[in-house]
């Protein structure tokens, strides 16, 4: 409250000098307004195993309260068709999403429109749609993603985000919506979520969501390609994941590439999945903060935000090594970089 109305003081004071607060002088979103996010999918399978998250005092606690206190203020889920365990499915996110409506989170949902991980080496299709035609695989990207948002609009829970594939470099649901093979399919596939999304709620924001987010030269290709063929979207997603030694000339990249993509398009930016080393803490706190930095300063505030991808991994869950937690389960100093 304190920072928007500071801001708007701001405002008014540059009004008053007769010069526009969006005009000759950058106003930069305030913290409340910048998503600071984490995806935490794995949460409940965790919990199954018996993994606990602890606080600073290293009192066992509720990882969405940690998150929280850590300046965290949403949530993103992945969402599977129908993986073999059953975690990811509509059921299990929508678990997740009321424990984050519950703590007072936003929440993205992220549709994979697999039964399992898709990101740019894999988008397979699920079982029950592989042997659709495209007529009927559109239906099904249509019914899935409208299915599962109404099930959370239904107990009352917004998604304000919503992604349309993960990390879809080279489309998704292959090979049917392959990019470098038919674009205009996969325009296609995308515009049958985008109208899913805004059926349930015409405010929820549409991501079309590319991995290497300082690679300008295929964003440009992916994003030409689908306004070529009339594809729909609100925001470009980003995933980066640098090192220790290389963030810093990776998010001069990726800030090149952020601006690029707003005067290009006009579109609004997300770096949805960010992550680093567990070892490498100190680091990946100077990234966050440096990549939060960048994000708020993009013009019109276009930047949305910036989420770290599965945080809570610790003890090599998975084998998983970038999460943001140390070896006894609390968070790690590189979450403090959300705190400011």
């Amino acid at each position: 409250m304190k920072n928007k109305l500071f801001a708007g003081l701001v405002a008014l004071a540059l009004t008053a000098c007769g010069k526009s607060p969006k005009g000759d002088m950058q106003i930069y979103p305030t913290d409340d307004e910048v998503a600071k996010g984490a995806d935490i999918s794995w949460v409940t399978e965790q919990e199954k195993a018996g993994i606990k998250f602890y606080d600073a005092s290293g009192t066992s606690q509720d990882l969405y309260k940690i998150l929280k206190s850590k300046g965290m203020n949403a949530i993103r889920l992945r969402v599977w068709v129908n993986p073999a365990d059953g975690y990811c499915n509509a059921q299990d996110v929508l678990l997740k999403a009321q424990r984050a409506k519950d703590n007072g989170m936003d929440l993205m949902i992220d549709f994979h429109y697999s039964d399992t991980w898709a990101d740019p080496g894999k988008q397979t299709k699920p079982a029950a749609w592989k042997n659709y035609n495209f007529t009927d695989l559109k239906a099904a990207v249509y019914d899935h993603t409208f299915s599962v948002l109404t099930q959370l609009k239904n107990k009352g829970i917004k998604a304000k985000w919503v992604q349309i594939g993960n990390e879809t470099n080279n489309g998704m649901l292959w090979e049917d919506g392959k990019a470098s093979v038919n674009m205009k399919n996969f325009a296609e596939l995308i515009n049958e979520g985008y109208k899913a999304v805004k059926a349930v709620d015409t405010d929820s924001k549409v991501i079309v969501h590319l991995s290497n987010g300082y690679d300008n030269s295929l964003f440009r290709w992916m994003f030409d390609g689908l306004k070529a063929n009339s594809a729909k979207w609100d925001v470009i997603g980003m995933s980066l994941y640098p090192s220790a030694t290389d963030w810093e000339q990776k998010n001069t990249a990726c800030l090149t590439n952020m601006q690029d993509m707003v005067s290009r398009y006009g579109s609004e930016i997300m770096i949805c999945e960010v992550g680093m080393p567990a070892s490498e803490a100190q680091a990946c706190q100077s990234f966050i903060k440096d990549l939060l930095s960048k994000v708020k300063s993009l013009p019109q505030n276009k930047g949305l935000g910036v989420f770290y991808w599965e945080p809570q991994s610790y003890n090599s869950w998975k084998s998983y090594k970038l999460g943001a937690f140390d070896d006894t389960g609390k968070p790690s100093v590189a979450l403090n970089a959300f705190m400011n």
